[in-house]
């Protein structure tokens, strides 16, 4: 069946495609399987993106960034990053781009980007969200990090975990609790660096999947942050962290989708090839049909995905919207990569293979940037209100 053919894009896109992918597979491809086994990326993998100009694209030119408002250079790295599947290696990237910096750019005042921005441009600084504690997942407000201001500091107790860039990150936005008494309006958004005394990080938590994604623990204990690294105003933590959370839960449908169209294609080659009972596995009816229920309903989310990326380049992407492809197409990725590892058989299962390492670096999908049950929560209560 011959896919949809994609309107989204143009042919600037798919210029930056072509030497994105062609960057992934001189850079990254060859040195991933290391990369997994070490559970981190090198700085000097961020350095060489930066010199590409893989980092900061939406970032003004006068700081040294792509200067594009268009999220579908965004969007083509997330895909390309999942169909070579290296998503380890390249998910800190993203995070860094698409996640992270949008904070910077919308909130940060003329002296801070001065001071970040050309470095978050150049490899030079890394970046981090901070939201997530040991007893606070998906309940934003439930955060416990303290951020008690004294004179010109805040003094920053507490422990954030599950971080995404945790070991390799230079600045942390670190979702804190600066007035315990305004509930909601309570919450503050503070740039924790690098070498801030009493700032500490943890270990490196072993995942099942994504080892190459550094992932860590961060402690903060009487850490003295400047109150020149407030970003926005004080109380509207809360705030900021919901208006930014539709472009990451459209990043991870985005990615979602790519990795579930990767695993139907090495699907298919693996079945045409591999027989049993004197014929290849394709030929028999149970994966013909199942191959086209997974083929058919990734063009489906497809079509679905391309729309919400038009909305959100014209500013007119809907939370739920955003929910409800973030909840259906990481639950059709885990769908799709499961059942393709069965018809992949023993093989399926050893970690040479793609579809292995796919299976593994899926299934969180459904759980970060807001569990599934999350995202109908907000779907429902849109649609009950």
């Amino acid at each position: 069946m011959e896919a949809f053919p994609r309107t989204i894009f143009d042919e600037t896109h798919d210029q930056f495609r072509a030497a994105f992918r062609g960057w992934l597979d001189d850079r990254v491809v060859p040195n991933h399987e290391e990369w997994e086994r070490d559970g981190i990326t090198p700085r000097d993998l961020w350095f060489d993106a930066g010199k590409q100009g893989f980092l900061g694209l939406t970032v003004p030119e006068s700081y040294g960034g792509g200067g594009t408002n268009d999220y579908r250079f965004a969007s083509i790295m997330t895909e390309e990053i999942g169909t070579t599947g290296v998503i380890g290696s390249g998910n800190g990237i993203t995070l860094h781009n698409d996640i992270v910096l949008p904070y910077y750019l919308e909130l940060a005042n003329d002296e801070q980007k001065k001071r970040w921005l050309p470095g978050m441009c150049t490899g030079e600084l890394i970046g981090a969200l901070g939201i997530t504690e040991p007893n606070t997942g998906s309940d934003v407000a439930g955060v416990r990090t303290t951020g008690v201001k004294k004179g010109g500091v805040y003094i920053v107790n507490g422990a954030k975990t599950f971080i995404s860039n945790g070991i390799n990150s230079d600045l942390v936005i670190t979702v804190c609790k600066t007035d315990p008494e305004k509930g909601h309006r309570g919450f503050s958004l503070l740039i924790v660096e690098r070498g801030m005394k009493g700032f500490e990080r943890g270990r490196n938590l072993d995942k099942l999947g994504m080892h190459a994604q550094d992932t860590a623990e961060l402690f903060f204990n009487d850490v003295e942050v400047p109150a020149e690294n407030l970003l926005g105003e004080e109380g509207m933590g809360f705030v900021y962290l919901m208006t930014n959370l539709a472009q990451e839960r459209l990043g991870i449908a985005v990615g979602a989708i790519a990795v579930a169209d990767a695993a139907v294609k090495w699907t298919l080659d693996y079945t045409k090839e591999r027989k049993a009972f004197g014929q290849s596995i394709s030929q028999f009816q149970n994966s013909k049909f199942l191959l086209a229920e997974l083929a058919t309903e990734v063009q489906i989310a497809q079509v679905y995905v391309d729309r919400c990326i038009e909305l959100h380049c014209e500013a007119k992407l809907s939370a739920e919207q955003a929910a409800a492809a973030k909840y259906w197409c990481t639950e059709l990725q885990n769908k799709v990569v499961d059942r393709c590892l069965q018809l992949h058989g023993g093989y399926g299962y050893m970690r040479e293979y793609p579809i292995a390492r796919a299976w593994a670096d899926s299934r969180i999908q459904t759980i970060y940037g807001g569990t599934t049950e999350i995202m109908k929560e907000i779907v429902g209560r849109s649609l009950t209100r």
